[in-house]
């Protein structure tokens, strides 16, 4: 690129490659500078010829201001001579027949004489070039206009902070100066008054000139507004002693009858029973509301506030129904399974016998979707015989949907909390607050602060919500909450809460859900009951294995109801009205072919272990949201550049692990019987096929050391093995999440052994004896005691003894 020495900012082969001749577009209420990109809206039938006439040669365009704007059809003395070499880089048309073109100011230039041209302005232009100037003296001239233009954006509201931060991170002085020129807010021949000047130097004197004037005019305007504030403020104040003298009149003279609705409003707070502070603050807002006229809007405001304080529970509650059998029964005709949250509701009400009353407790149900939180929710409430509200908190960003806004707000009401107890109308209801993982902070305030104060007990008997501005006591509610991670949860707010995991269902339990629970509820739903209708047990269980594969049941409900409807779509086509009004003998039953014909060819078919013992290939166990799933790892050795490659789509945690364990392997060879040099003109590849679910997390570690040792020994791994635990560089089996999830899918895919971290062996006692039924769980505290159970004694065809000896 060719530079002009006296200003390095223009390309000079930019500026030869610029056409001498040059459509000319007049401009009516705007001056376009140098190295501005602007939009400009073109609706003149000769300037849509010049835009598209530029448009299809060199996209040069000249854009100059008109004198007068309110002329539409001007003449070559109506338009300014000086004005601005511009490219044309987009042209968008518009369906009302304008078009919008988007331009780029390049250079400065002006008209030497117009040509002959009928169908629009055309003209001989000539590029002006800036004149070099004393670099000190351009300093000092910039510097003085830099400090006029902020001091000018300080005082002009309408000009945004990021002006000046963008105006400071340009060096050039030209392209400085023609900022300035841009973002003052001027007459067109004011600003056209920068482009008659041909030098930097006059140019920026110029502009100086007119940033003093508009500053002096500025500052006149501020002090004025000063003065009409003052005078509101003294208004103001006269109005409030005008306010205080009539009341005071009022309370010498006879009181005004008092009308019906303040009267009905008095019995109704009379009514509330509310604690006598409380109900102090209300009696003080109806005397208000009786001396403000029904028309003022803050009689309004007043009214409303009242209604909140009276329709607020404040000693209504529910009495607990405290036979423990009964509430047992009533949590297992509800949910089956889900024995920890029973368990947990259960001795709830044995504290509730001994003690008159128990401070709320706040349960957290941690699980995948569709196990049954929400549902379980209910049924505590049902079960204790309490008003039950749930609160959605799924994308809730703003404080105030908890604490509600202040009443200076127009339409301001209370938060969520006031307004779940004003729904269930007692003070001790069960208040669900479901996915409270998934709340989100922003500009507005952050909300899971603000349930610091509900969910705490030590805490929540003074709650203050802002729009009530009074403590209320949320100590006698139960809060249940709900989420799928509690790794979303900040840490302040799990710490007040106590967490109960529901784990994903199993095959089993989810058939016994689907017998007690779904299938007679969609049968009912799509009239089948009536009509003899059964889904045999062979085709529940394809529904469930083939069709669904989830933590929860959502799908599997969703699977029957649409096999429901397809046996009630076909009863209806296959009998008359009068078979359909009469309950047959027979059954019918749904078959697994019928299931089958129903929903398709089965969408999911179960991962299973390796036929073979290969090389290379050993299987890890993994956790997901919707169960646990084992995770092939293979691995390849050739020759070439000493790397690891890592691919299918691996997280960093789970990149880092991979390192780990070649690191160890290194460290440790001589011991595990490797060439100490085995990495030298080797390139190691590490896939975990199914490439595009993202996969992350350390605990594929031991598989990730066991699948890379295979490879280099050229050992096959045991194919009926699967493993999970994190490493150290020091070979240490650290614990893992997810084992419940980890060890079903593991014996659902016909594993028979599984390595588990010696520090998990504590968590086998609450798992379920179905789960490791027919499995070999074998704790271990370091990696060197898994190699006897992952390798077999016997080598593939062509591995030397030499290179694993070594």
């Amino acid at each position: 690129m060719k530079e002009n020495p006296s200003n390095p900012s223009i390309d000079l082969s930019m500026v030869e490659d610029i056409p001498r001749i040059l459509p000319v577009l007049p401009l009516r209420d705007n001056v376009i500078f140098p190295y501005m990109i602007f939009p400009v809206l073109v609706g003149r039938d000769q300037s849509i010829k010049a835009a598209n006439y530029s448009l299809e040669t060199s996209k040069f365009i000249f854009l100059s201001a008109q004198k007068k704007a309110n002329i539409e059809d001007p003449e070559e003395d109506d338009i300014y001579r000086e004005g601005t070499i511009a490219k044309i880089i987009q042209i968008l048309k518009l369906p009302n027949g304008l078009m919008k073109i988007l331009v780029d100011g390049l250079i400065q230039g002006r008209i030497v004489n117009f040509t002959d041209k009928k169908e629009f302005f055309e003209a001989e232009v000539e590029v002006v070039l800036p004149e070099a100037v004393e670099p000190r003296e351009m300093d000092a001239l910039v510097r003085q206009m830099s400090t006029l233009f902020k001091e000018y954006a300080k005082i002009n509201k309408n000009i945004p902070s990021e002006a000046i931060t963008a105006f400071d991170n340009i060096e050039e002085p030209d392209r400085k100066l023609f900022y300035v020129a841009a973002n003052i807010a001027q007459k067109i021949e004011t600003k056209q008054s920068v482009l008659r000047k041909f030098s930097i130097k006059e140019q920026i004197y110029e502009l100086i000139k007119i940033l003093n004037s508009e500053l002096d005019i500025l500052r006149i305007e501020k002090e004025i507004e000063g003065k009409v504030h003052e005078s509101i403020s003294k208004s103001q104040r006269k109005f409030i002693i005008s306010e205080q003298i009539r009341i005071l009149q009022d309370e010498l003279g006879d009181e005004e009858e008092v009308s019906p609705e303040i009267l009905k409003l008095k019995q109704n707070i009379d009514k509330a029973r509310m604690p006598k502070d409380i109900k102090e603050k209300a009696i003080e807002e109806l005397n208000k509301l009786k001396k403000i006229p029904s028309s003022s809007p803050e009689n309004t405001v007043i009214r409303n506030y009242i209604d909140w304080m009276v329709d607020t529970p404040w000693y209504k509650k529910t009495k607990d129904q405290l036979d423990i059998k009964n509430v047992r029964t009533i949590l297992d005709e509800d949910h089956y399974s889900l024995d920890k949250p029973k368990e947990r509701i259960v001795e709830h009400i044995a504290v509730l016998n001994l003690v008159k009353e128990m401070r709320g407790q706040i349960l957290c149900f941690v699980g995948p979707p569709g196990v049954g939180k929400t549902s379980l929710g209910k049924s505590i409430a049902r079960a204790l015989g309490r008003k039950f509200v749930r609160i959605s908190l799924g994308g809730v960003r703003d404080e105030a949907e908890i604490r509600g806004h202040r009443r200076t707000y127009i339409g301001s009401m209370p938060g969520k909390i006031i307004q779940s107890m004003k729904k269930a109308g007692t003070v001790n209801p069960v208040i669900l607050l479901d996915e409270i993982d998934k709340m989100s902070m922003d500009f507005r305030g952050d909300p899971s602060s603000a349930m610091l104060e509900v969910l705490d007990p030590e805490q929540n008997h003074t709650f203050n919500d802002h729009y009530l501005d009074i403590d209320y006591d949320l100590s006698k509610v139960m809060f249940i909450t709900t989420a799928n991670v509690k790794y979303n949860i900040p840490l302040p707010l799990l710490d007040r809460m106590e967490t109960i995991d529901l784990p994903g269902y199993l095959e089993f339990e989810k058939k016994e859900i689907a017998k007690r629970h779904i299938i007679p509820k969609q049968l009912k739903a799509h009239g089948l009951d009536k009509l003899n209708v059964e889904l045999q047990d062979d085709s529940l269980q394809k529904i469930i294995s083939g069709y669904t594969r989830e933590a929860g049941v959502r799908n599997l409900e969703r699977e029957i109801a649409s096999v429901c409807r397809k046996t009630a779509n076909h009863l209806v086509a296959t009998k008359t009205k009068e078979q359909l009004k009469k309950k047959p003998r027979n059954k019918t039953y749904i078959t697994p072919e019928k299931v089958e014909d129903y929903l398709g060819v089965q969408r999911f078919r179960g991962k299973k272990a390796n036929k073979e013992e290969v090389v290379g290939s050993v299987t890890g166990l993994a956790w997901t949201s919707v169960g646990g799933d084992i995770l092939h790892v293979e691995t390849n050795v050739m020759t070439g550049a000493e790397k690891l490659t890592l691919t299918g789509k691996l997280g960093d945690v789970m990149k880092e692990s991979a390192m780990a364990a070649l690191s160890y392997l290194r460290a440790n060879a001589k011991e595990l019987g490797l060439t100490p040099n085995f990495r030298k003109g080797k390139e190691i590849h590490v896939h975990l096929p199914e490439g595009a679910i993202p996969k992350d997390g350390p605990s594929a570690g031991i598989t990730l050391t066991m699948s890379i040792y295979s490879a280099i020994t050229g050992k096959p791994a045991r194919n009926d093995v699967a493993m999970t635990g994190e490493i150290t560089l020091r070979g240490k089996i650290l614990a893992i999440g997810g084992l419940n999830e980890k060890l079903l899918a593991a014996r659902l895919s016909g594993i028979k052994t599984v390595l588990i971290p010696k520090e998990n062996e504590k968590d086998l006692a609450e798992i379920k004896s179905e789960v490791k039924e027919g499995l070999k769980i074998v704790p271990i505290s370091e990696i060197k005691e898994a190699f006897k159970y992952v390798f077999v004694n016997k080598r593939i065809p062509g591995t030397t003894k030499k290179s694993v000896k070594k």
